[in-house]
């Protein structure tokens, strides 16, 4: 895939995720996809382990949307900056169990890092600060 092919595919990503189109998202995902949210140290495989996280972060933020800044893309992925913004009114599932919703909003930069072959996404990791949005949503002092 060239690198501009990679960006569409990427792009399409996280376009899915403000349209809330779930099954577009899932779409761009290979069978055997490994998605690892770095921070909380949390790793989920498959189409299911896709959706289960898009579906995650919009049940927890559901007017949540993200922004991308910047992507550098190459023939083999992208590593793509956004910017995900919310208001926490659903539960977070964390890997120590559900944060209830604070109703406190968030501001945060994520970047994630995506392989891409023949077309899907093999791999994401997803990196954060997660201390700086629990410090938003009144979880940390």
């Amino acid at each position: 895939m060239s690198a501009q092919d990679n960006v569409k595919i990427a792009r399409k990503n996280y376009e899915a995720f403000n349209n809330r189109d779930f099954d577009g998202g899932v779409a761009q995902a290979a069978e055997n996809i490994e998605l690892l949210n770095v921070p909380l140290g949390v790793t989920l495989h498959g189409p299911e382990g896709f959706r289960q996280i898009l579906e995650g972060w919009a049940t927890a933020f559901p007017d949540g949307r993200v922004e991308v800044t910047n992507i550098v893309a190459g023939e083999e992925g992208v590593v793509i900056e956004f910017r995900g913004r919310g208001t926490h009114t659903g539960p977070l599932s964390g890997p120590t169990g559900e944060i209830p919703a604070t109703g406190r909003s968030v501001d945060v930069p994520f970047c994630d890092v995506m392989q891409i072959k023949n077309g899907k996404i093999t791999s994401l990791h997803t990196y954060y600060d997660a201390a700086t949005m629990m410090g938003q949503l009144g979880l940390m002092g």
